[in-house]
């Protein structure tokens, strides 16, 4: 009998040791930042809702933003905004035909990477 599929082709089922390039990290880091916008909105509507709701809960909401642990889950979602924001901007000019090769896009993570690094410790700065 032949099987199907050549038996002599390596199968790396490991997690922890398969190399993934750069624009993998890009990609996925890119759908994650996605998915903790889409559940931080909720909970920051929330919030809006609840300080517009009277003068007595604005005080609530503004004394719960001073909390050094809400100030940290603000400043991880000021993060993925901005990690999505540049991301996505390097998506908007891949499709205009700049940075599609193989060099071009390893390029394009590296620079998507440096360019939210610095933004993300600036919104750390003016969160802090």
């Amino acid at each position: 009998m032949k099987k199907a599929v050549n038996s002599k082709r390596p199968v790396n089922l490991d997690l922890r040791t398969i190399q993934l390039p750069i624009t993998a990290y890009t990609s996925i880091l890119h759908r994650i930042s996605g998915v903790i916008l889409f559940v931080g909105i909720a909970v920051l509507l929330f919030a809006l809702d609840r300080s517009l709701a009277s003068e007595e809960s604005f005080e609530q909401v503004k004394a719960c933003l001073a909390n050094p642990l809400v100030k940290l889950v603000i400043w991880g979602l000021l993060s993925a905004l901005l990690y999505h924001l540049v991301a996505g901007i390097r998506h908007l000019i891949m499709d205009a035909g700049i940075g599609e090769t193989l060099e071009g896009g390893k390029r394009g993570s590296k620079i998507v990477i440096a360019v939210a690094v610095v933004l993300i410790v600036l919104a750390g700065v003016w969160v802090w």
